[in-house]
């Protein structure tokens, strides 16, 4: 008789779903660090007397954050959900301790100084920068888990797209508010990069979030089909 400890058995989708989380916490810091140019979309800026808005890369993965734990909200319940962005903190931390201690060892004399250089641009952030990260992630993915699930007890399940948009735009929102404010107030003005970025994240939301929630939770359901991971 085998006496080789019996997994926990989970479901099949949320597994694959908390997997793929974590890894988009991870990159959220990375990708941030290139400005991007939306073509039209860009072009809203001087409608509202602003020049023309770029948008920081990690939209794209805060976005996915966004779907994930909304898709995981309607499969497996509001405390799931919130489960999973608490845990999401785990990987975020981490990240951000072992680039402090890879930054803080000496570089090999092979290493070609542009190389270096560029590392150091790229990872370098301040302590005030990771702090208004945390803040900003935290309460944003917490918010969108909350309106979320408040919606759907209002409406049961109907409207997935629009729940979904609802609580996308509303969490980037304040997303962008605490993350700029507390990262750059005092630096420069900052409420023209304020209002351009929510303008962008609001649009990004209304845009791709409906549809990806949706397409998440049909794969999430025929995954699940397949039983536990």
């Amino acid at each position: 008789m085998s006496t080789e400890p019996v997994p926990p058995a989970y479901p099949r989708a949320l597994f694959l779903f908390a997997l793929f989380y974590g890894g988009m916490v991870c990159m959220a810091g990375v990708l941030g660090n290139k400005l991007v140019d939306l073509g039209p979309l860009s072009q809203l800026g001087p409608l509202v007397g602003l020049g023309p808005l770029g948008i920081e890369g990690g939209i794209f993965t805060f976005l996915f954050l966004v779907i994930t734990a909304s898709a995981v909200a309607e499969l497996y319940g509001a405390k799931t959900a919130n489960t999973l962005v608490r845990i999401g903190f785990v990987p975020m931390i981490a990240a951000m301790i072992l680039i402090r201690l890879v930054m803080a060892l000496p570089p090999a004399a092979a290493m070609e100084p542009e190389r270096l250089a560029a590392f150091t641009l790229i990872l370098g952030q301040g302590a005030r920068l990771m702090f208004a990260g945390l803040i900003a992630y935290g309460t944003s993915q917490t918010l969108n888990v909350t309106i979320f699930s408040a919606l759907r007890g209002r409406e049961g399940n109907r409207l997935l797209w629009l729940r979904a948009g609802i609580a996308s735009m509303a969490s980037q929102v304040v997303d962008t508010l605490l993350f700029i404010t507390i990262a750059f107030y005092g630096v420069f003005p900052i409420g023209g990069l304020v209002l351009g970025q929510m303008i962008m994240k609001v649009v990004l939301s209304a845009v791709l979030v409906p549809p990806l929630v949706s397409a998440f939770v049909r794969m999430g359901r025929w995954l699940d089909r397949a039983g536990p991971a």
